[in-house]
């Protein structure tokens, strides 16, 4: 494993850190232990943290035995659920590990893969994302998926070809700089992007669940988006004040073909029809632009009065053990 990097010392003594939330999870976590140990636990010193956010089964039940019986697994319990990418980051702050991979709780990305990820961050790369060969999910979220990436490739300047995937290893240089965010709305992959673009990915398999269905529903997905287009660029505002823009010289051009038309036809009436319809272009062109206004001034207000991102009420397995 190449890091060519300096770390601090309580990270020196394990190679690497596995990062995995858990929501609607408790038969699907067992499995994940035993694969990731089947895997790699005799290629690397190794640490297992799930992160259980506050799911409504028996996943933290689940998570605690298994930290309580291995002790390369850490179980944190958070007081609220708070979504993925929050969670992965209560995780990021507890790893110890050189290099630290972030993947799902539902056996969707294979254990097995996980080398792949680690031995392709060299001198050249911080980050490795895990481009999948055939994804197991609905359409809707395959389209959204599609849709989101050129978002981000516009927004966040994110290369071309990039597939933002939750399957991914970084180097710890990078965790430092990811972990330093305070705000509470968090978009994971946003910040990877701001701290480099040493950048990578790698070719890796897709499952079908093991058990139950995505706890990403679109009132979520949604959300997702909106933290990424708000908390990370200005060009939603740019875009709203260039329709404005566009809207109101399209309005002055209307407004002046009707002056022409009464002043070469007087006989011709005016009527309401035309004042309605540019009341309502009009009216919904601001409404659009409120909006955007409004989403980065509700961030900002967030970020004054949100006293921590998370809270964690449990922990088992502090991590003061090793991998066997």
């Amino acid at each position: 494993m190449a890091t060519n990097e300096a770390t601090d010392d309580s990270a020196g003594q394990i190679d690497l850190s596995i990062v995995v939330p858990a929501y609607r999870s408790e038969k699907t976590l067992a499995a994940l232990v035993a694969a990731i140990y089947a895997a790699i636990g005799e290629r690397y010193s190794l640490e297992l943290i799930l992160v259980n956010d506050r799911s409504p089964d028996g996943s933290w039940k689940v998570a605690s035995e298994l930290a309580s019986t291995h002790g390369w697994v850490r179980a944190i319990n958070l007081r609220k659920n708070v979504g993925q990418h929050m969670a992965i980051f209560a995780g990021l702050r507890e790893c110890r590990g050189r290099v630290i991979v972030t993947m799902d709780d539902d056996l969707q990305h294979a254990p097995s893969d996980i080398p792949v990820l680690v031995e392709a961050l060299d001198a050249d790369h911080d980050v490795c994302y895990g481009t999948f060969k055939g994804r197991k999910h609905a359409a809707w979220k395959i389209l959204g998926s599609r849709f989101n990436d050129r978002v981000a490739t516009w927004l966040l300047q994110k290369p071309k070809g990039l597939y933002l995937s939750p399957f991914k290893a970084m180097k710890r240089g990078v965790r430092n700089e990811v972990i330093q965010f305070r705000g509470p709305a968090i978009y994971l992959d946003g910040l990877i992007l701001s701290a480099t673009s040493r950048i990578t990915t790698r070719m890796v398999g897709h499952h079908a669940r093991e058990d139950g269905t995505s706890g990403y529903s679109l009132k979520k997905s949604i959300s997702l988006w909106l933290k990424m287009a708000t908390s990370f660029s200005v060009a939603p505002l740019r875009m709203a004040s260039l329709t404005g823009m566009a809207m109101s010289g399209a309005g002055f051009l209307f407004a002046a073909l009707i002056v022409v038309q009464k002043l070469l036809n007087p006989g011709v009436a005016v009527g309401w029809s035309s004042l309605i319809v540019a009341i309502l272009i009009m009216g919904g062109v601001q409404l659009l632009a409120l909006g955007a206004i409004g989403e980065y001034v509700g961030r900002i207000l967030l970020n004054f009065t949100t006293p921590t991102q998370y809270s964690i009420a449990d922990r088992v397995n502090p991590g003061t053990d090793l991998a066997p």
